[in-house]
């Protein structure tokens, strides 16, 4: 399933959503760029910057673990995408859900500096726009996204 295998995304959602969380691991230099990504609504119901609870179930606005490939670019509700695949039982329902990785203002600096925390996605893997970039040029198109809590940040 995957075909590229240069570039690793990995999301490690056992640390606060203030701190880079989010890490690029190029496999073949090996170097590692780190960046904050948001999780779901629905995983962290008190809104406290902390990642509580994972789901695949639709309509759970939960962030779901598990491994994933990425799939191509798309125009969204959020500018420019990347669709997502489930690779596993716990994440298999991404494409129905529309689990995506995507740029968003309330994953910006300005908004960690103002609440503390990132803002809240409905399950999907949302950046800084000015993040989002390193993604869509490192990480789309068949590459290994790997999300859980792992506690490596």
């Amino acid at each position: 399933v995957l075909w590229r295998r240069d570039i690793a995304g990995i999301a490690d959602f056992a640390v606060h959503s203030a701190v880079p969380r989010f890490h690029f691991a190029n496999l073949e230099n090996g170097t590692v760029r780190s960046f904050r990504v948001c999780h779901g609504t629905g995983s962290d119901p008190e809104h406290d910057g902390y990642l509580n609870y994972y789901s695949d179930v639709e309509g759970s606005n939960c962030t779901s673990r598990g491994a994933y490939v990425t799939w191509e670019w798309y125009k969204g509700r959020y500018g420019t995408s990347i669709r997502l695949g489930g690779l596993d039982q716990s994440n298999q329902n991404a494409l129905p859900r529309a689990i995506v990785m995507h740029s968003a203002q309330y994953a910006t600096a300005d908004h960690v500096a103002t609440y503390g925390r990132m803002g809240r996605s409905n399950g999907c893997f949302a950046m800084d726009p000015v993040d989002f970039r390193e993604a869509l040029w490192n990480l789309s198109g068949g590459r290994l996204l790997y999300a859980d809590s792992l506690g490596i940040s």
